[in-house]
Parts: structure tokens; C-alpha cells; sequence
């Protein structure tokens, strides 16, 4: 596992090859000071091992797919299931558990890359993978590019957890305030599985139309959100572009999420307490950082009105996720 460092002047980002990982992002707030405000791990061994998928790279496939297996021309695919009956970013080792290898780098910009053979973890096609992850003048862009030899699946995400209050501080993101331009959001079974149902937000706890804070609703009795133990949801996205603004009222910091996938996995960090300690030292406490992973709705392989993860040779998959980040003074000024 190599450490890599990217700078601007502004921003500050520590990659690890391992997963493609993304340990540390320093970012300045309203009066300038900067701060960590991406979760990670302080020994670096403690990414091996149970996946915590702690700004990783995951895939093959991000989300869930049911019962570990789809057809594809015909042929049913079977996956090994790591999520109670279903298979979870891809199964175990998924990308965040491979070492990627360094391909370039300067002082702006990294590019890591990955092959995954035909069958690993039973997916078909050998597919190569680039995680290209590049300074910006007000954040970082990460793209994601891949290529297969046979018909396969690929749904590729970035899985950054987020405290813009800073990694360090010991604070919750139910403070923090989140807009996610999304009409419509994918309900789940008990297994978390999207019963294939698009469901107007109006008047729900997943209304985020409007920003409010994470924490408003989140304890509210029902059903969807019990059986997530809070938000662990897909949005479906009104329109490429920023699809998602987080704003931390006490740094100042907003997070703007511009991404050109048509679903948005909003997680809460219901689970992230009893893992091995942060990088301040500190072990973290359930919901201390969010993610809001872009990418294709779980389970479209098994869903043909889902939009499709399909991918055939000559093809070549692209997905582009932009961190840009700015100050405000208020919650007015952030949205």
C-alpha cells in the first residue's frame, strides 16, 4: 500500500492505492483554517480485513443485488453474498479490498488502475478499471473509467464519508443542513432491496427538496427508515448536474455534489460506531460522517426498468463525481 499526496494551495488530499482510497481531504472553512473533513483510518492496516469501505473505490457493482445473482444473456450469474442474502459493493474482496497500481501522478493529480479477471467474485468479463482523481480550483474531481472484454455488469461509486465540521471535531452530521435535487426516491424490502417502485418524496422524511437537517427526521417512526436504522436510501436524481449541497452552519463549509449518474445513495453512518480509531485518534460514533455515493439504483440487473448497468466491449464506462466546495455565512448564502 503507497501513500499519495495531491495539493493546490487550497486543498489537501492523501490517497492510498489500496482501494483507491481516499484517507484525507483537507479543506479550508469561513475564516480559513483548514481541516480534515473526510473519514479515515490511522493505521493504515486497519483497511485490510472487514471492509469498512472508508473513501474507497467500490465495485464491481456499488449497492446491493438480490440474492447474489442475475441473468445476462441468458445465463444466470451467481455472486457470493456478503449482506445477509444479498451481495454488497461487488462481495468480498471488492475493489476497496484490491491494490491498485499507480499510474501517474503529479502535485494535482493522480491516476490509479485495476484489473478485475473474468469471474472474480463471479462477475463475467475481464474489466479495467482508472480512478483518476484531480485537483480542482474549488475542490477535487474524481472520474471513473472502465473497459470490458465480454458483456458484464459495472455501477462504479466513490464512497467518501463526509463531516465538513472536520473529521476531528467529534461531532455528528445530523447538524449539518443537505438539499438533494431529487423528486423521487427507490423504497427496499427488509433486505434493503428496492422493490422496484419509484416513490414521490412530497410530504415524507426523504423530502430533502428543500434543505433541512439530517438529523430532523431521522427518528421519526417509519417504516422505510427502521429498516435502514436511518437514511440508507436512493434518490433518483431530477437532473444531471449538482444533485446534492451539504452546509456545515458551524465551519461554514458547503459541499456541492455535481455527478451525471441517475441515482443518488444517500447513507447516514448508522453503523460506523465500533471500528478500529479514526485518523485524530478517536474511534468514530454511528453517523460522525455521511455519504452520498452517486451511481446507478441498487439492483438494476435484476430491474430492466431500472436504468441499465450493462456493459459490452467497445464500450467504455465514464462516471464523473466533482467535490466543489465553498464558504458561506448562512444557511441563505449556502442554498
Amino acid at each position: 500500500m503507497t501513500r499519495v499526496e495531491i495539493a493546490n494551495g487550497v486543498f489537501r488530499a492523501e490517497l492510498l492505492t489500496l482501494g483507491a482510497t481516499l484517507r484525507r481531504l483537507e479543506v479550508p472553512d469561513r475564516t480559513g483554517r483548514s481541516a480534515n473533513i473526510v473519514l479515515g483510518l490511522a493505521d493504515l492496516d486497519d483497511y485490510r480485513g472487514a471492509p469498512r469501505y472508508l473513501g474507497s473505490v467500490v465495485g464491481r457493482y456499488a449497492n446491493r443485488i438480490a440474492g447474489g445473482r442475475f441473468a445476462l444473456d441468458g445465463r444466470e450469474v451467481r455472486l457470493p453474498v456478503n449482506d445477509g442474502p444479498n451481495t454488497l459493493h461487488g462481495g468480498v474482496p471488492g475493489f476497496d479490498q484490491r491494490d491498485w497500481d499507480l499510474v501517474s501522478h503529479d502535485a494535482t493529480s493522480a491516476v490509479l488502475a485495476l484489473t478485475s479477471p473474468d469471474g472474480e467474485n463471479g462477475f463475467p468479463g475481464t474489466v479495467r478499471v482508472e480512478a483518476r482523481y484531480e485537483m480542482l480550483a474549488d475542490g477535487l474531481e474524481v472520474t471513473l473509467g472502465a473497459t470490458t472484454d465480454a458483456p458484464t455488469i459495472l455501477n462504479l461509486t466513490h464512497h467518501a464519508y463526509f463531516n465538513l465540521a472536520g473529521e476531528g471535531r467529534g461531532t455528528s452530521i445530523l447538524d449539518h443542513r443537505l438539499r438533494i435535487r431529487g423528486s423521487r426516491m427507490t423504497p427496499v424490502d427488509a433486505t434493503l432491496i428496492p422493490t422496484g417502485e419509484l416513490a414521490e418524496v412530497a410530504g415524507s422524511v426523504f423530502d430533502f427538496r428543500d434543505p433541512k437537517p439530517v438529523g430532523r427526521d431521522i427518528g421519526v417512526d417509519d417504516a422505510q427508515l427502521a429498516l435502514g436504522k436511518g437514511y440508507d436510501h436512493n434518490w433518483v436524481i431530477d437532473r444531471p448536474g449538482v444533485v446534492a449541497t451539504l452546509y456545515d452552519p458551524v465551519s461554514g463549509r458547503v459541499l456541492d455534489l455535481e455527478s451525471d449518474r441517475p441515482g443518488l445513495q444517500f447513507y447516514s453512518g448508522n453503523h460506523l460506531a465500533d471500528g478500529p480509531p479514526g485518523t485524530s485518534g478517536r474511534p468514530y460514533a454511528a453517523r460522525d460522517g455521511l455519504c452520498l455515493e452517486p451511481q446507478l439504483f441498487p439492483d438494476s440487473p435484476n430491474r430492466p426498468e431500472f436504468p441499465t448497468a450493462r456493459l459490452d466491449p467497445g464500450q467504455r464506462y465514464e462516471h464523473r463525481i466533482a467535490f466543489r466546495f465553498r464558504t458561506a455565512d448562512d444557511e441563505a448564502a449556502a442554498f
